[in-house]
């Protein structure tokens, strides 16, 4: 698809939400939704876009990303019928955003490699956030900034990425052992299955003593974050 094109069918998908939500001619049902009754649905379209892609469905990754693109315009059209921002607002800071913390891309830097990208990409945004004086992040620290919202699992491994690069990798009870099965193993897909049973065991041993894994890790990872930050003020000259 050629831009023109693209940038076309762009301004069509945006003007069909904006006629769901003009009041008296528009949707009852999109009419009456609000960012937070939302909120479901576009954690539900980002899973079914995971699912299409696990299972190599081109034509259901097509259908899945055009419902999950619904769910980014209508937001920003929300936003725009009270006057906080448009769709135009969003794709200009995620443009200026990707230019910016692209400089090998778009500027003159060079990188040895993808590991150097990703050492880049965190040093601008740590720096575009010391420029503007977040005001979102004044009063979190990294590991407030990982969304309490996100899958107990998900957030649990960046929650330990943050940590290991403030104080190093540190083993839990077993880790070592677990590490050490997994590393003999042949392949990373025997080791993504040996950790997978692993868990789906922890999961099945939950619900047989009638305990939540979700919130038993949820409540785990509020406890490794009072740890870390208990460990950092006593760093703390």
């Amino acid at each position: 698809m050629s831009h023109d094109r693209a940038a076309q069918a762009f301004r069509e998908f945006v003007a069909v939400v904006q006629a769901l939500r003009t009041p008296e001619t528009g949707c009852p049902w999109d009419l009456e939704q609000t960012h937070q009754t939302l909120r479901p649905y576009i954690i539900e379209e980002a899973y079914e876009v995971l699912d299409a892609i696990d299972r190599a469905d081109d034509r259901a990754l097509r259908e899945e990303l055009g419902d999950l693109l619904l769910q980014v315009v209508l937001h920003a059209q929300l936003a725009a019928d009270r006057g906080a921002f448009t769709i135009a607002d969003v794709i200009a800071d995620i443009t200026a955003k990707m230019v910016r913390r692209h400089p090998h891309v778009f500027g003159a830097k060079s990188v040895s490699g993808s590991a150097e990208v990703v050492r880049n990409w965190a040093d601008i945004k740590a720096a575009e956030k010391r420029e503007r004086g977040d005001a979102r992040d004044a009063a979190r620290d990294e590991y407030g900034r990982v969304p309490a919202s996100m899958p107990a699992l998900l957030r649990a491994q960046q929650l330990g990425g943050i940590a290991a690069k403030r104080f190093g990798e540190s083993e839990g009870p077993g880790e070592a052992e677990l590490m050490e099965r997994a590393l003999a193993l042949s392949s990373r897909e025997r080791m993504e299955q040996m950790l997978g049973e692993l868990l789906f065991s922890l999961c099945q041993a939950a619900r047989r003593i009638g305990i939540s894994a979700e919130d038993s890790l949820r409540g785990a990872n509020e406890r490794f974050i009072a740890e870390c930050r208990e460990q950092a003020k006593e760093q703390q000259p």
